[in-house]
């Protein structure tokens, strides 16, 4: 299982640099069925891997000079403050209703990535806008109660955030959208283990390290695969792993330790 695990770490690392987020929501289900972490902890510990990813990746990125930073750090003060209290709300629902939840926001999120790869010029650089201070927080306030709820990175609402209601070109919303991962994610961490949550070491590790090195990857690969291809590619995966849970939880009685 480890194997598989590896392989499957390096695939979301790989989407994590390539698409700047979408990987947690594919780590949640990982750690749960091949490594048989109980969705409590595994929701805690894919902030572990998307963290550790969207650094990686980040760091590869902001080299080139490619982050709008304004919208990165206006984005995260609220995005963290969601991140609390999405991270709260976690405690409070039981494992079977953290799932059924999260399927609609995986289908959400592959409708809006389907729509945003074929939305044109996904290339052009149009620079670092300057959109309303009170947009970006609202926008970072939203996603940053997913974040702490779900236990994911929220870069696959934060890219199409950035490009469809805030005019950043696609890479460097892929930029910008590592960084805020980055910092959301470790906020969102931290409010987990605030409020009791625990993580298995070693199940972590087993994700975290290939998913990293799938992340820098993902950077460099990016820039010679077209960005449509990617987007439709993640959001067929993620449609079909919704549909997987909904199933499970539905007809087959959820998740191991649930």
């Amino acid at each position: 299982m480890l194997v598989v695990a590896a392989a499957l770490g390096l695939l979301i690392g790989l989407i994590v640099g390539a698409i700047g987020g979408g990987g947690a929501i594919l780590a949640l289900p990982v750690l749960v069925y091949v490594l048989g972490d109980p969705i409590g902890p595994a929701s805690t510990a894919s902030l572990v891997v998307v963290a550790v990813a969207a650094g990686v990746g980040a760091g590869a990125v902001a080299v080139h000079g490619q982050v709008c930073w304004r919208l990165a750090l206006t984005f995260s003060a609220p995005a963290a403050a969601g991140a609390l209290l999405g991270a709260l709300a976690n405690t409070a629902v039981s494992a079977q209703l953290l799932l059924l939840s999260f399927v609609p926001v995986m289908l959400v999120a592959a409708g809006a990535t389907w729509a945003r790869s074929g939305a044109g010029e996904p290339d052009a650089d149009r620079g670092c806008p300057d959109p309303p201070t009170e947009r970006i927080v609202a926008a970072g306030l939203s996603v940053g109660m997913l974040t702490g709820f779900f236990g994911v990175g929220g870069g696959f609402v934060i890219v199409p955030v950035l490009t469809l209601m805030m005019g950043v070109g696609f890479r460097r919303a892929v930029a910008t959208s590592l960084v805020i991962i980055t910092l959301t994610g470790t906020v969102a961490l931290v409010s987990h283990v605030a409020a009791g949550a625990t993580i298995s070491a070693d199940v972590t590790a087993a994700l975290a390290v290939p998913t990293a090195l799938g992340a820098f990857a993902g950077t460099v690969f990016s820039r010679r695969v077209p960005q449509v291809l990617l987007g439709r590619l993640f959001a067929i995966i993620v449609a079909s792993v919704a549909c997987l849970l909904l199933v499970d939880a539905l007809l087959l009685g959820g998740p191991p330790g649930s």
